[in-house]
């Protein structure tokens, strides 16, 4: 039975706690916890509080890569554990902004004028912060630069962004971001970007810029080519830590956005949620209500819910940062846990037409967080019926979808924010990161390492050792034609047939050194074309 509206206003009214250093409000009301909830979990949280502040100070807080975790100190140099880290972060932070400002005023520029456009070659980390930050904080009439993405590498996907650029390749500075270097994806884009600037007739060096590891593969070809820049990548942040490292700033103030702003917002909500008062800190009351929510296993998906247009990438990027820091199949004691939380969502009041209907009669194997802006636009809005504006709607749409989730049994999270501006940015970024801190060691993970996603890399490597040795022997054997078992069996690698049938498919498909010689399906037969 859902409780009557007076006995959840007295719910409200003792879950609900504003922030006003931040511009935020948090309601947890509508989530059901026990009165004794937080009492039975202070001693764990005081354990991962105790955790949090020795990551700071710099432990190794990644066992597994033997590595300090440092994106706090991106935005308070002051905490860096050595005052060579804390001289770097000030250093590289100076650098950025006086090279954005060059470029701003022509004093670094392009083959023909003053640059108008930032290409961004990234992938996962590298990529959804800028593209997250970019989306919600661009104003197309007074950015300094346009920003695009090469966020893949799907060569149709680079095609479109390119026939975009079309003509404007000349005013386009190129920023590769890849700390090692041999991101596949991003060395790929990047070698499509040069590639094009050459059809182009330019010298893609006179524009390109390099976010990467001291000594990385990336940093020697920058070096030797005379790139215009090289900014730093350091092991200690990880690329889902990484939008306010040079990763994220760097494009945000080539674009022109108010990057001190977005390092404030998050320095002041580290401020707060270093604090260990669980009761006045948003960061451990989000972690604990995950806990309590998934059982303390991830038992149900978080559903981001953000109305307000600008953070419509908001879910994707927590999606990464969530899913690559909590989904381990090991516990630091090597105990088999299968943690994680799946992330996924749209925006308000788009979900209305969307699946917000299977959100409240459907599957209940979630909860909500939604997000909340209140101010609609800048400047006044005309009223769509009397005394409504479109941004009441919006609104309105909020508070039913809220109200009608809650009277089906489904649970919410609600965080309020005055506006959707750089300093809220970045304080929801950094209320999120501490979040999944302090919830990684409630559950007694490493949330700071990715097993999972180099496993995938070895994987797609062995793929393409493959196709070597297959494209070779059908070369070497140009009078005959191989199905995949026979293949497979020829080049010693019988089990691999499978991987070999979807090789060759997708190589006839682009009509790349191989034919199909005759059949369908699995028993088709390729040649050398």
């Amino acid at each position: 039975m859902t409780p009557s509206k007076a006995a959840l206003w007295s719910r409200f009214r003792q879950f609900y706690t504003e922030y006003p250093t931040l511009g935020l409000a948090m309601d947890i009301s509508r989530v059901n916890f026990p009165d004794n909830f937080f009492a039975t979990m202070e001693r764990p949280m005081q354990r991962a509080y105790i955790a949090m502040a020795e990551l700071e100070k710099g432990g190794i807080a990644n066992p597994d890569e033997k590595r300090m975790v440092g994106h706090y100190w991106l935005r308070n140099p002051k905490l860096a554990p050595t005052q060579t880290i804390a001289d770097e972060i000030t250093q590289t932070l100076a650098d950025i902004k006086a090279f954005a400002a060059a470029v701003h005023s022509g004093a670094i520029k392009g083959a023909k004028g003053p640059f108008k456009n930032v290409l961004v070659i990234g992938i996962g980390g590298s990529a959804l912060g800028p593209q997250f930050v970019a989306k919600a904080l661009g104003q197309p009439a007074t950015d300094k630069l346009k920003p695009f993405f090469f966020d893949n590498t799907d060569p149709d996907g680079m095609d479109k962004v390119l026939a975009e650029l079309a003509g404007e390749l000349d005013g386009t500075i190129a920023v590769v971001i890849s700390k090692s270097g041999g991101t596949a994806e991003t060395r790929n884009g990047m070698l499509e970007a040069k590639a094009a600037y050459e059809r182009a007739g330019l010298d893609f060096a006179k524009h390109a810029v390099a976010v990467t590891g001291l000594g990385s593969a990336l940093h020697k070809v920058a070096t030797a080519g005379g790139w215009l820049k090289s900014f730093p990548m350091w092991d200690w942040v990880g690329g889902r830590t990484s939008e306010l490292s040079a990763v994220g700033l760097l494009p945000a103030a080539l674009q022109g956005l108010d990057i001190q702003a977005l390092l404030d917002g998050a320095k002041a909500t580290d401020d707060i949620t270093r604090v260990p008062n669980t009761k006045q800190n948003p960061a451990a009351q989000l972690a604990l209500l995950w806990y309590f929510l998934g059982e303390g296993r991830g038992a149900k998906d978080m559903v981001v819910l953000p109305y307000k247009d600008r953070l419509e990438l908001f879910s994707k990027y927590l999606q990464q940062l969530l899913m690559e820091s909590l989904g381990k199949e090991l516990d630091l004691d090597g105990k088999i846990v299968n943690a994680g939380i799946s992330v996924y969502g749209n925006k308000g009041s788009t979900d209305q037409h969307a699946y917000v209907q299977q959100l409240r009669e459907g599957v209940l194997n979630f909860f909500v967080v939604f997000i909340e802006v209140l101010q609609d636009r800048t400047g006044a809005s005309p009223e769509v019926e009397p005394g409504a504006t479109s941004g009441d709607f919006l609104s309105g749409f909020y508070l039913g979808t809220r109200t009608a989730l809650y009277e089906n049994g489904r649970q919410s999270i609600t965080f309020t924010v005055r506006d959707a501006g750089a300093f809220t940015v970045g304080s929801l970024i950094a209320l999120f990161e501490r979040a999944v801190g302090f919830y990684a060691s409630l559950i007694n993970i490493n949330a700071y390492h990715q097993p999972g996603v180099e496993a995938g890399k070895k994987a797609a490597a062995s793929v393409l050792a493959l196709q070597g040795k297959a494209v070779a022997h059908l070369v070497a054997n140009p009078s005959q034609s191989f199905t995949a078992d026979a293949l497979a069996a020829a080049i010693g690698q019988p089990d691999d047939a499978e991987t070999l049938f979807k090789i060759l498919s997708h190589l006839t498909a682009n009509a790349r050194k191989v034919n199909l010689a005759g059949g369908t399906g699995p028993g088709a037969a390729f040649q050398a074309a």
